[in-house]
């Protein structure tokens, strides 16, 4: 009597790494015979289509790519861990944010509006992107090197993008269009500040800070309810560089952030970040000088001072690019017990359009790749079938509530992150709070935080980006600096002026913050 013999578990390891060390297989598994020649009538007769080997290689190259994320294409990551060393348990309950938790993590930083093949150093915001595989489930936090951003509300996001893309007929970047966006939505004045400052050209990755941006919620154990904002302040220290700098190296090296961190991480010096949080208590909120919910808003450290949590530290290289980097689907829809969202309507927007991104971009069970998988114990959700499905539930029930034993989730009544909303159903703006307004901010960023020679380099960067921009934008332009600060105004006005006559300027490269 014959037995089968046992079928061999496939050799890859947790992160879905394959055993290469054996001959060389097809994609089904059986010897590959040869992988330097198609089969063939004769050295010179025709190629044969039941060459499976061949066209299995030529099919799978034509769908090797998957299509580029439409915002931040341009990027790259690391592997790390994050460890609290504080102990902030009175404002979240969130078990990696418990004193002496340490969690392993992904990051990835990006360009925002650059494709797959621009330069690393392209003047823009630079993402900021999180994943923490917490004991809960996978936590993201999906943000910038900025506290906030151009707007306010996720209907004019695709817009936005578009105008800091490429024109219908050219194909081509055009100063005039994004400007024409910036200065008809008055709100993207905090943000294009920082932009056009010595922060919109950063060193490297590992020489930024990175922000969540937004206002999320922290609830904990008692289920008080508070405000948080996120800021990584780096231990490298904030370092930028010059836009003559930046050119040279877009023509030298278009992926000098890249190999930077890459590198770093190699030869052991592994890049570090504090993590601080701004706490508001809940009801603040309602009566704060600025709407906390705004995201082209800051609050002031002097109302909530920054409360250090713990360090992160970026210490793995990837060992894919592709597995484990650009199939990475963060998404800020990915919360956790004890952490939740906001009134803050770019959040909302985004809870969305991330995650269905991604099932447009790399399929509806993206959540199933290596990469995307939570770190716990056991799961058992409800989703089901769809594309490349590999994980299932057998014959378990795939609905509930069903008779036959499979859990499932039924509280009811409030939920511990929510907030109180009444009124009518309506599409305004944001409620004013009592300094509320689009310049306000941006303008103090100007006087009173950047310095002399920052406010040199701002009215040169802005000066360089209004090449080929024509009325009505480009009258608009000096309005629009002018009412962040009057000086700074004039002197963008009459720099132009000179600038169209041929006038230029040779700063050093490397800019450091103290």
């Amino acid at each position: 009597m014959s037995t089968t013999p046992a079928t061999p578990e496939p050799k890859s390891d947790a992160r879905g790494t394959l055993d290469v060390s054996g001959p060389s297989t097809q994609i089904n598994g059986s010897p590959t015979v040869n992988d330097r020649h198609s089969l063939s009538v004769g050295s010179n007769g025709p190629l044969l289509l039941h060459d499976t080997h061949l066209v299995d290689m030529l099919a799978h190259f034509n769908r090797e790519n998957i299509p580029e994320r439409k915002p931040h294409a341009k990027g790259a990551g690391a592997f790390g861990h994050f460890e609290t060393t504080a102990d902030v348990s009175k404002y979240t309950k969130a078990a990696m944010f418990q004193q002496g938790a340490t969690t392993r993590m992904l990051a990835r930083f990006s360009t925002v509006a650059g494709e797959l093949g621009s330069p690393d150093t392209w003047r823009d915001v630079r993402g900021f992107a999180l994943r923490f595989y917490t004991s809960e489930g996978n936590f993201d936090l999906v943000g910038n090197n900025t506290p906030i951003f151009f707007l306010r509300d996720p209907l004019k996001f695709p817009n936005f993008i578009r105008s800091q893309k490429r024109l219908p007929d050219s194909g081509l970047r055009d100063n005039t269009m994004q400007w024409d966006f910036w200065t008809n939505n008055p709100e993207s004045a905090h943000q294009v500040t920082y932009l056009m400052g010595d922060r919109g050209l950063p060193r490297s990755w590992r020489n930024m800070n990175g922000y969540g941006s937004h206002t999320y919620m922290w609830v904990n154990a008692s289920g008080e309810r508070f405000w948080v904002k996120y800021h990584f302040h780096t231990k490298q220290g904030v370092e930028g560089i010059t836009n003559d700098a930046a050119d040279r190296i877009a023509g030298e090296d278009a992926e000098f952030h890249r190999r930077d961190l890459f590198e770093a991480i190699e030869r052991g010096d592994a890049p570090q970040w504090t993590l601080s949080v701004q706490v508001m208590p809940y009801e603040d909120a309602k009566t704060y000088r600025f709407n906390p919910f705004d995201l082209t808003k800051t609050w002031s450290h002097k109302d909530y001072p920054l409360i250090e949590v713990g360090t992160m530290t970026l210490d793995e290289n990837p060992v894919n690019f592709f597995a484990q980097i650009d199939q990475a689907a963060f998404a800020p829809s990915n919360t956790v017990p004890g952490i939740g969202f906001s009134p803050d309507k770019m959040l909302l927007g985004r809870v969305f359009a991330y995650a269905d991104a991604h099932r447009a971009r790399i399929g509806p069970n993206f959540h199933q790749l290596p990469v995307n998988r939570p770190a716990v114990e056991q799961e058992n959700h409800y989703s089901f079938d769809g594309p490349m499905r590999y994980e299932h539930s057998g014959a378990a029930p795939t609905y509930m509530p069903n008779s036959f034993g499979r859990p499932h989730a039924d509280e009811q009544g409030p939920v511990d992150d929510g907030w109180e909303a009444d009124g009518e159903i309506v599409r305004s703006a944001y409620e004013l709070h009592a300094e509320d307004d689009d310049f306000g901010q941006p303008g103090t960023l100007v006087r009173e935080v950047f310095s002399d020679a920052q406010r040199d380099r701002l009215v040169e960067t802005v000066i360089g980006s209004l090449g080929g921009v024509q009325d009505p934008v480009l009258s608009r332009v000096f309005e629009y600096w002018t009412n962040i600060d009057a000086e700074i105004g004039q002197r963008i006005r009459e720099g132009k002026a000179a600038a169209d006559s041929g006038g230029e300027v040779d700063p050093g490269e490397v800019l450091r913050e103290g």
